[in-house]
């Protein structure tokens, strides 16, 4: 608790009697208005026991100097020029003895602008300025100046003051208290800066902040600021909900070091210096690692704010939580192609058996006309032929749904098969290379890898005019690679962001192998298309059954 001794009397002067001293405390929270100015009004007499009478004359500003003082203590012009220098200061500068009185005080004219006050409206109320200070900072004064007074510091703090027309000022105060040369109080100067603009504009920035914390806190995506190095600078509440870190533990960290997937780190950091560096990279997808080492699926998209140099200064990246759509998609797809399989095996053991027996049948019909010399043998053999045909095209329907048999050598089959059709179609070379068996025991696997080669050599012929196309295949224990390349002109510039259809469901396709894709010029020229994919062991009849 912050007190010192005040006199009772009320006309600035000391009192000698010790019965006479009170004890008020600035900074009681039960100080009321009026007793506030009986302190203030005893402010000049508090630190000074001599009679003011006595005391030597001391003009403004009484500072010392290496000139000798004149017979009526002060210097010729000195105070004319220091006022005149003082009242130029865009701030409002006072001054106020201890040792004679309050009334000898001093205020710049900047007041009447400030605050609507001339100087000699000021300075007739020695407690106006505690009067007309904003209410919900008056304690804080009371108790900062009470500190002043005290332990001789600087006063530097701010203040809401109430002009004459109501208006509510910003004043950033400096004050200080000079003593004497034998360590008594002497004056106390200071000034105060009108700050109500920044004021205002830190208010608004405030705001601002204020919305933008909210909008980042309610929105259901997970943002993340990082620096230039991967560090954590913001963390909204759906990150913290997304990986189980609140932002005080994870702010200042590398985010690779917390929530990526190792195998996903190197990629992550080249994304981050692509970005950097002017190039924006495509929206990516990687696994995060939660608190609980549960791995969510993210589709990220990041953007980069530059700095007041135009440098790049932070990369905001945006994620959303595909985890739940991923495996549905997955879902989808996998009931999509159990049943286009279905279909093409009822196409191709049910109705194309039920048409066989239709045309032998037929034939058998065409062979007794015929024998008979009948003229109807030639409707019959019209109608086996027109059966043939049925059956022709319904076994090409079949192939269509079901291009890869369930086999584990699958795969190759249906590529080897597709080359051929390719050079029937299209006369142009293409060759399927697999210099050693490559095993795909997931028929979704297989039937997925099958229809990107496809899509890569419909395109290298549509769009890349080749001439020549080789797909190959191989695989080692944990990883396969599929590897379509042309000689053709290629499929034009491969852009970030490239929407085309094609790229799209290749692109798709990897990821439900849990692939990648990646397509770029051939360095014989053309187009090189490579989809990367785990190679998982087969799945016994126990393990399909339950999955």
């Amino acid at each position: 608790m912050v007190s010192f001794l005040w006199p009772n009397n009320t006309n600035g002067m000391p009192h000698d009697h010790p019965s006479s001293v009170a004890e008020p405390n600035l900074s009681d929270p039960d100080l009321n208005p009026s007793q506030a100015e009986e302190i203030l009004r005893g402010l000049a007499g508090v630190f000074s026991h001599q009679n003011p009478a006595t005391a030597r004359r001391v003009m403004y500003p009484p500072e010392r100097t290496d000139q000798r003082w004149s017979a009526d203590g002060q210097f010729p012009n000195l105070e004319a020029r220091y006022r005149a220098l003082v009242e130029q200061i865009p701030a409002v500068v006072f001054m106020a003895y201890l040792d004679r009185g309050i009334g000898e005080a001093y205020v710049s004219p900047q007041i009447e602008a400030a605050l609507g006050f001339s100087q000699e409206e000021w300075l007739e109320d020695p407690v106006r300025w505690y009067s007309h200070i904003h209410p919900e900072d008056k304690q804080r004064w009371s108790t900062e100046a009470a500190e002043m007074f005290l332990t001789g510091n600087p006063l530097r703090s701010a203040y809401r003051v109430v002009s004459r027309d109501g208006r509510v000022i910003w004043f950033h105060c400096e004050a200080k208290m000079i003593r004497k040369e034998d360590g008594e109080p002497w004056f106390i100067h200071g000034v105060g800066f009108d700050i109500t603009d920044l004021k205002r504009t830190e208010e608004a920035l405030q705001e601002e902040r204020n919305v933008v914390s909210a909008i980042l806190d309610t929105v259901g995506a997970l943002v993340v600021v990082l620096d230039r190095e991967g560090r954590i600078i913001r963390f909204n509440r759906a990150g913290e909900q997304s990986t189980g870190y609140s932002f005080a533990e994870v702010a200042g960290q590398r985010i690779w070091d917390l929530f990526m997937v190792p195998e996903e780190v190197e990629r992550f950091k080249t994304i981050c210096e692509q970005l950097c560096s002017d190039q924006v990279p495509n929206d990516y997808e990687s696994y995060l690692v939660r608190r609980d080492g549960e791995r969510r699926l993210i589709a990220w998209s990041s953007t980069l704010l530059p700095g007041h140099d135009g440098n790049p200064a932070l990369v905001i990246a945006t994620g959303i939580d595909i985890t739940e759509r991923k495996h549905l998609e997955k879902t989808i797809l996998e009931i999509s192609a159990r049943e286009q399989r279905r279909i093409g095996q009822d196409l191709h053991d049910g109705l194309g058996q039920h048409l066989t027996g239709i045309a032998f049948m037929s034939k058998v019909q065409e062979q007794k006309l015929m024998e008979k010399s009948l003229p109807e043998a030639g409707d019959a053999a019209k109608i086996v032929s027109l059966v043939n045909e049925a059956i022709h095209k319904t076994r090409e329907l079949a192939r269509g749904l079901l291009p890869v048999v369930s086999d584990a050598q699958g795969l190759m089959s249906a590529l080897q098969q597709w080359a051929g059709e390719v050079e029937d179609l299209f006369a142009v070379s293409c060759r399927f290379q697999c210099l050693t068996p490559v095993l795909i025991h997931d028929d979704t696997v297989a039937t997925h890898l099958y229809y990107i080669a496809r899509e890569a050599v419909n395109n290298a012929i549509k769009h890349g005019h080749a001439r020549q196309i080789v797909m190959r295949l191989a695989a080692d224990e944990h990883q396969g690679a599929l590897t379509i390349q042309d000689d053709g002109s290629g499929i034009g510039n491969i852009a970030p962001g490239n929407k085309g259809m094609g790229l799209h469901l290749m692109n798709y396709r990897a990821r439900m192998v849990a692939g990648s894709l990646e397509v770029q010029r051939a360095a014989t020229g053309g187009t090189m298309v490579t989809c990367l994919f785990p190679v998982l062991p087969p799945v016994n009849d126990e393990e399909r059954s339950e999955t």
